[in-house]
């Protein structure tokens, strides 16, 4: 016969021998993913619940005295607070200017996209100390924009919530773009077309074509920068000083200045659950309002 017939127990053996190289083809990355990150999260996680001693240092036991802590003092809850809103608050301004550029980056011609595509991730090439630093002199004193608020009557720009804010937005903005844009290159250009042709208006149009195809690209996007935000270190650091501290600084000071280590990683750990509850409820609320509109 021309055409052999394969018998179940014959590809059997074959389909063993590609679940092994499957299975080899893993390893190596599930060793990386390990190594690299369970373990040493584990080991924070011990190390929140160890006793501290000021003078005799770690201490062998179990408590939860660290978490405790958190909780009912306001000066971490403040911390954690301004953490989550600075947060937030650069989500939710990375999404006003990031959907248009996104937008605006699938009507370009692919020679303009390029170049726009260049100028969009350019600023990952830089040190984020190094776009801190420079965010730091344009705000400063004597740098064109502190002088221009000078003459507005805004005293001070820099080591402000304000100055903070402008330096995440512009460090996260294109973890904002890139998402958004993949999910709108899916989106056939006759679909809006058609929209116009049965007498939708623009606004319209965008509402109710570009955004749905947009949501899953917000969605994504809006996870990416709310994490990277809240546990960012060198951008608060710099442009907001020693008396405006995030998390992340708080845990710093934590290890390195008061050798708390213990503290330190249990304010990290409470940091990692805090992000994982508020990261789960929106993913849930915009997947709702996503197919509800679909619907």
């Amino acid at each position: 016969m021309d055409d052999a017939v394969v018998s179940p127990a014959a590809s059997a053996p074959a389909a063993r021998r590609g679940a092994r190289a499957s299975l080899l083809g893993v390893v190596p990355l599930s060793l990386v993913f390990l190594v690299m990150i369970l373990v040493p999260l584990v080991l924070v996680v011990d190390l929140s619940f160890r006793q501290f001693d000021y003078a005799k240092g770690i201490q062998p036991g179990f408590t939860l005295e660290h978490f405790a802590l958190i909780v009912r003092d306001s000066y971490f809850l403040e911390i954690f607070w301004r953490t989550l809103w600075f947060s937030a608050l650069t989500t939710l301004i990375c999404v006003a200017i990031g959907l248009p550029q996104a937008y605006i980056l699938t009507r370009m011609t692919p020679r303009w996209r390029s170049i726009f595509l260049l100028v969009v991730l350019s600023p990952l090439l830089v040190s984020t100390v190094v776009r801190a630093f420079g965010w730091s002199l344009l705000l400063g004193p004597n740098g064109p924009v502190g002088i221009a608020a000078a003459a507005v009557g805004i005293d001070q720009l820099l080591y402000t919530p304000t100055s903070v804010i402008i330096g995440l937005v512009h460090v996260m903005l294109p973890f904002m773009i890139i998402p958004v844009w993949t999910s709108l290159q899916k989106l056939d250009p006759s679909v809006e077309h058609a929209a116009y042709s049965l007498g939708a208006s623009r606004p319209l149009a965008l509402w109710r074509v570009i955004l749905p195809q947009a949501m899953p690209g917000v969605l994504s996007g809006s996870l990416i920068v709310f994490g990277l935000t809240a546990s960012a270190f060198a951008t608060p650091a710099l442009l907001g000083g020693r008396r405006l501290k995030v998390v992340s600084t708080l845990v710093y000071d934590e290890i390195l200045s008061e050798l708390n280590w213990p503290l330190g990683a249990a304010i990290a750990i409470f940091l990692l659950l805090a992000n994982v509850a508020i990261m789960l409820s929106y993913n849930r609320v915009v997947e709702r309002s996503y197919k509800r509109s679909l619907g």
